[in-house]
């Protein structure tokens, strides 16, 4: 004897149709230690966008990349930052002159929201050995409450 099973049945007219999921195109972050200007003021929350093929194209034909390797995330970075506490227009000073553990913080952002897709991070407290996650975007720094 053979069994028949239907397929899924058509949605009626009536209901609405599915609205598609918005892609988060920007990112907000708190850097560990903060960008000082000129005047010392400290800039740590910022946004950083995803990044395009065009941003990850252009660093190549800068000559600071062909002459250093290491120069591709500073151009980088700068490209994708929108925002920096009040510096609106962030370019590769700006990034050059960041403390390094900032830097690393943003090549990880970066990494994270570009290639994952996320910005959590999966963390062992160091005091009870427990694993967790933590979400790098926004809200306050690590540790605090």
């Amino acid at each position: 004897m053979r069994r028949t099973i239907a397929a899924a049945t058509a949605r009626p007219e009536a209901e609405s149709p599915v609205q598609p999921e918005r892609l988060r195109t920007e990112f907000a972050f708190e850097l560990p230690r903060g960008y000082v200007d000129e005047s010392g003021t400290v800039h740590r929350s910022g946004v950083m966008r995803l990044a395009t093929a065009r941003d990850e194209l252009i660093p190549l034909r800068d000559d600071r990349v062909r002459e250093n390797s290491a120069y591709l995330s500073v151009v980088l970075i700068a490209r994708v930052l929108t925002r920096l506490g009040t510096i609106e227009d962030v370019h590769p000073g700006v990034v050059e002159d960041l403390f390094a553990s900032d830097l690393a913080f943003l090549q990880d952002f970066y990494r994270r929201i570009n290639a994952e897709g996320h910005t959590r991070a999966a963390v062992t407290c160091p005091a009870c050995r427990e694993n967790f996650a933590v979400d790098l975007a926004g809200g306050g720094r690590l540790g605090e409450s």
